[in-house]
């Protein structure tokens, strides 16, 4: 039996030093059918594309390498999708891909990878259109890393494609893209056991946007100037660590339906109302200016983020309860805790609390956790929220005698949030964005010009 083994290995390897023997590298120029070209070629070969313009419509029918010198551009002439992925294990790569065609209801699409094709691995292309860049349907274990998506900016937001799609995919790892004007960064619905790692996203509605997704990890990704930069809706044990939102509008991180998820290490700063409208030729909208948003979110560990110069620091609302926070950093934000809810809610984990920049309370026995607990809201605010009118008493005699009951007589105190363990400094990790894995890449104009 050992022996028999033994030489069905031997043949087997055979084949693969056969198969690699066999394989080329083969130049392709445009006046060449590059279809011809695909269908004519074996697995393992390469096609690379010398420079010009490729038009049409294009299928990947074998498991080869489609790569391409500078300047060498597929045009679909503005119909259907420019390339198609019709089997496992092939690769794309640094190719411009246009000119796709506009149709959202069929998914057009600059590279559609379809259900039979895992193993895809898209690398180091530039893609520019109006609707999906890249859509991966259904399959398993695809690479999409290094590529530099654009949408059209002269399209409204909502007409656009995203740049990244993921459909029913599993074990994916998006790394390094940049994104930029497509209505979303990376859409991914669901979808189980992906990673986006590194990713640079900005000029969109949302960066991230994630729905009805398990075990997805987002690590080192950075958005900026989107509406949203992470949308979380409808998932489970998500691992949302190490990512930058800067300058977002609405959210920099929104957790709706959120379960059982792990948000750490982030840094969200800048979120703030009334920023010119991300990704619509900077027409000012009315934002909401939320560093961080949890609607129905329960059983979710919310640690060692810093939120920092928004509006609003956290607005938690509609029974998001049992959520772990500590080792946060709260600073500069105009509003730091919106809470609205009939429970009392305490924040902070086994004797460690949060970080607040504007806590007055002291540490006389200098263990670095605040001898008084911090109170973000009271029954005042709540009235505020409520009657936003009523701001122009604010400072009012009358306003300031009900926060004096309030503090005298607790049992008139309004259920809200508190952190009973208040750290008097912040960690010194949070005093700077986490470490980023972020691949920040030349301006397309410079390099496709």
């Amino acid at each position: 039996m050992r022996l028999l083994r033994h030489f069905i290995g031997v043949i087997l390897l055979q084949f693969v030093l056969l198969a690699t023997a066999s394989a080329e590298v083969r130049a392709v120029n445009p006046s060449q059918n590059l279809q011809s070209e695909i269908d004519a070629a074996y697995a393992g070969d390469q096609l690379v594309l010398s420079a010009g313009r490729y038009v049409g419509n294009f299928i990947i029918t074998k498991s080869i390498i489609l790569s391409g010198e500078s300047g060498a551009i597929i045009d679909a002439n503005g119909q259907d999708h420019a390339l198609v992925v019709d089997v496992p294990d092939a690769r794309i790569e640094t190719l411009e891909i246009r000119n796709w065609g506009g149709n959202l209801t069929t998914l057009d699409a600059g590279i559609f990878v379809n259900k039979q094709a895992a193993n895809t691995q898209i690398i180091g292309n530039y893609l520019v259109g109006d609707t999906f860049g890249i859509w991966v349907d259904g399959t398993q274990h695809v690479q999409i890393k290094a590529n530099r998506i654009e949408g059209n900016l002269n399209v409204r937001s909502q007409d656009r494609g995203n740049g990244i799609h993921l459909f029913n995919v599993g074990k994916a790892r998006v790394e390094g893209n940049e994104v930029w004007h497509t209505r979303d960064g990376i859409y991914i619905d669901t979808s189980n056991h992906n990673e986006l790692i590194g990713n640079y996203l900005h000029d969109l509605r949302y960066g991230v946007h994630y729905m009805y997704s398990y075990h997805n990890r987002v690590s080192g990704n950075h958005t900026l100037n989107t509406r949203t930069g992470y949308a979380l809706m409808q998932s489970k044990f998500l691992t949302v660590t190490d990512n930058i939102s800067e300058n977002d509008s609405n959210y920099g991180i929104l957790m709706n339906f959120i379960t059982k998820s792990t948000i750490e290490n982030n840094w969200v700063s800048g979120v703030q109302n009334n920023r010119p409208n991300a990704g619509e030729m900077s027409i000012p909208s009315q934002t909401e200016g939320k560093g961080l948003f949890i609607y129905n979110s329960l059983f979710n560990r919310i640690r060692g983020n810093h939120f920092s110069d928004n509006d609003l620091g956290v607005h938690m609302t509609a029974g998001s309860e049992d959520n772990i926070f500590t080792g946060n950093a709260f600073v500069n934000n105009r509003e730091q805790v919106k809470y609205v809810s009939t429970r009392h809610q305490n924040w902070s984990h086994e004797g460690v609390g949060n970080y607040w920049s504007d806590y007055l309370g002291w540490d006389m026995d200098g263990d670095g956790i605040g001898d008084t607990q911090y109170e973000p809201t009271d029954g005042v605010d709540r009235l505020l929220w409520k009657f936003p009118a009523a701001r122009v008493l604010l400072n009012s005699p009358a306003v300031e005698t009900i926060r004096w009951v309030q503090r005298q007589f607790p049992v008139l105190k309004a259920q809200g949030v508190v952190d009973t363990h208040p750290l008097m400094n912040m960690p010194e990790h949070l005093s700077v964005p986490a470490a980023s894995d972020t691949i920040v890449m030349e301006k397309t104009d410079d390099k496709h010009s």
